[in-house]
Formats: structure tokens, sequence, C-alpha cells
């Protein structure tokens, strides 16, 4: 079931991914969230941290933060990046199995990218279970997802990364609903938010925010990647004026769902 996802981020920029225009507007939108609640002396875990881009940021600004991280190489170079005075860990592990962790551990917990990978309900809702068992009480979780519309509009329609008809024939894509469904050979799990509100009905939180991420911005990647200083400016305004309204949500490629852990 691993392999699938070891193979794609031994061969991905995974490290690159959020240093682009296109990828700073879902980097900086993150962050611009992360830092409404973060409090002096915050303890942070991350999981699922990838090469580090949040976990480096953060420690930086002087927070605590612990991360998990299941791809090995994707260790590496987590591990390359830390300088000396971060107070930063990182160890190898599945966001199903948060065993190591002690209960109401954290002030914040990322969840910024296994939900990309996990294929049934019954794993989606243990991750969220972890991360919210680590979690104190009052704390905030913050969960990533990628949105299956713009992935079936743009990878699809747009740019024929995958072909829909042959999606639909082998039952990834609904013909009717055009709902999406998916496996680990396919690496990424799609979801639309009524989805993401249906897994979360159960669990003791209050939602804060649900934030599209990078909004139409990957619909338009070549335009904001050349966008002089002063555009671009004023896109990233623009798409924070408009990242929560829930007409728009839709079309967002990467989506944030924030809520307070309540007990």
């Amino acid at each position: 079931m691993l392999e699938p996802i070891y193979n794609y981020y031994n061969n991905y920029d995974e490290d690159g991914r959020l240093t682009s225009k296109h990828g700073l507007v879902e980097y900086l939108t993150t962050m611009r969230y992360i830092e409404r609640y973060l409090t002096p002396e915050a303890r942070i875990l991350e999981i699922g941290a990838g090469t580090g881009r949040y976990s480096h940021a953060l420690a930086q600004k002087g927070y605590f933060v612990d991360a998990v991280e299941l791809v090995p190489h994707n260790i590496e170079i987590f591990n390359s990046k830390t300088i000396p005075s971060e107070r930063v860990s990182i160890q190898q592990g599945d966001a199903r199995d948060l065993s190591s962790f002690a209960d109401n551990a954290y002030d914040i917990t990322l969840l910024l990218g296994p939900m990309y990978h996990l294929f049934t309900l019954d794993d989606k809702k243990q991750a969220i279970s972890e991360a919210l068992r680590v979690t104190k009480p009052n704390g905030v979780a913050f969960v990533a997802y990628c949105m299956s519309d713009t992935s079936i509009m743009v990878s699809g329609f747009r740019q024929g990364i995958f072909s829909i008809t042959e999606f639909i024939k082998n039952g990834f894509i609904n013909p009717e609903t055009f709902e999406t469904r998916s496996t680990s050979e396919l690496i990424f799990e799609l979801v639309r938010k009524e989805q993401i509100d249906s897994l979360m009905y159960e669990f003791p939180v209050s939602r804060l925010h649900f934030v599209a991420t990078d909004l139409y911005t990957n619909h338009m990647r070549d335009v904001v990647d050349v966008m002089d200083d002063e555009t671009f400016t004023l896109y990233l305004q623009y798409h924070f004026a408009i990242c929560e309204r829930p007409d728009m949500i839709g079309l967002t490629h990467h989506s944030l769902d924030i809520f307070r852990k309540e007990r």
C-alpha cells in the first residue's frame, strides 16, 4: 500500500513545491492562519511534515516543534535543513498511530499532508482521532485536503494528465455526480467539502475556519508565476479577502479545515 507513495515522493520535488509564486499562495495562506492561533511558548506537532517547510519556519520563529513524517526520503531532506538554533525534532511515523506521543500535549496540531493519502473512512477517522488525542483541550488543529473538482477540471479536462473517460470506466469517477474514488496506486485521495463535513461530524470540535488555501490559483498558475511583485501582492490581498467565501470553496485545489478541540 505504501510503495506507490514512497516512489512518488522519492521522485518529486516536495521541497520546492511551495516556492513558486503559485505554491507560495498555499504556503502564505496556511501560515497566515497558523499565526492567528500561536501563543507564546506554544508546542506544535506537525504530522506528515514532508521536507519541513512549515516545521522549520515555525521553529525559526522560536516555537517548540515536533514532526512526524512517513517517507524516509523526506526525512533526510528535513534533517539537512535543520539549523542548530531550531527547537525541532522529527521521527518516522504514520498519522494513524501516534502512540509515541502523549495525550493532550500540543497547543497546535498540523495535519497538512496525510489526508491526501488515506483512502478509507476508517483510516481518515483514525488519523483525525489521533491528531485530536495529542492536542490539548481548546487547542487548534489544522487539516489539509485535496479537493476533487479542481483536479477534474485542471488535471483532467484542461491538462489531460488523466483520462476522465477512463476514470469513469474504471470506477474512479461517478458518471452522474462526478464524485471521485481513489486508491494508493493513484497516490491522491480527492474529496468534496460535504465529505469533510460528514467525516468531522462525530468529533468533539468546533470549526473555526474552512479555507480555500490556493483557491483559483491552480487554474491560472502560468499567469500567477509571471506576475511582478506588485501584482502578486495585490493578488494575495484579493485571495485572502475571498478564501473563506462559501461560494468559492469548491474551486480550490487544496483546502484547510481549522477547528478547536472542545474537550
